[in-house]
């Protein structure tokens, strides 16, 4: 099986961050697990070393991309083919981990996103991030054909091929979402869905909750239509050669 690696970026999660790490492990005993700190004030990095992970710590708040992108440099560092990013809050649940490998190890994806919106889900969404959403599905399909249910879900698998993609300064620091799944589609990788598993928030409250909804649905649509215009690097299965994962 391939080096798997779950990347959780954590900004002052003192309260849910143990738990959340030996959950993890208790339910992904084949992945590594990491903590990125993001220059969190409270005892984050200590709690998250004591309950198991491996913590790499920001010297101050350089926000959520830029958080997941030190992930991706230590997981390319390395040498890790597979990495799976879930907040540190709690609200991703481990056991989905090996739902959302799957397509990778199987060599039918590159890139899986879990899904908050399937029939078997008990996840509601506020009406704004609802219709927020719905424009980004909509946006992403007529951009790349893809059809995602729920394309800014922060729930992902990524092969090593996508952790080269998102290393390069093409990837976002502050917002990486529904802008990056067009520019990894763009790029030949091949993105899928799967359903998973979106509990009730126990951490901090999302950073797209309220008016902050008006901005974030403004600045994404720029990003998502640069990413549709900028020039790329063929990545895929077909700049390799056509060979499996």
């Amino acid at each position: 099986m391939a080096r798997g690696l779950l990347i959780l970026p954590a900004w002052n999660e003192a309260r849910s961050i143990a738990a959340v790490v030996a959950e993890c492990r208790r339910a992904a005993p084949g992945f590594d697990v990491l903590v990125v700190d993001d220059g969190s004030g409270d005892d984050t990095a200590r709690l998250a070393a004591a309950a198991g992970a491996r913590v790499v710590s920001h010297p101050f708040n350089l926000r959520y991309g830029a958080a997941l992108q030190t992930g991706y440099l230590y997981a390319l560092r390395e040498g890790y083919e597979l990495a799976v990013q879930m907040d540190a809050d709690g609200q991703h649940d481990p056991a989905d981990v090996a739902a959302l490998s799957a397509p990778i190890l199987e060599g039918r994806a590159e890139l899986v996103v879990g899904s908050r919106f399937h029939p078997a889900s008990t996840y509601r969404m506020p009406l704004l991030r609802r219709v927020g959403s719905a424009w980004f599905r909509l946006l992403v399909r007529s951009l790349t054909g893809l059809r995602l249910g729920d394309p800014t879900s922060g729930l992902q698998a990524l092969h090593r091929s996508v952790l080269e993609l998102y290393a390069t300064d093409a990837f976002p620091l502050d917002y990486p979402d529904a802008d990056i799944l067009v520019l990894a589609a763009r790029s030949g990788l091949r993105v899928v869905e799967v359903p998973a598993n979106m509990r009730v928030e126990s951490g901090s409250p999302s950073m797209h909750s309220g008016i902050r909804v008006v901005w974030y649905v403004y600045k994404m649509t720029l990003c998502v239509v640069m990413n549709a215009l900028r020039p790329v690097q063929r990545r895929g299965r077909e700049a390799r050669g056509g060979a499996s994962s």
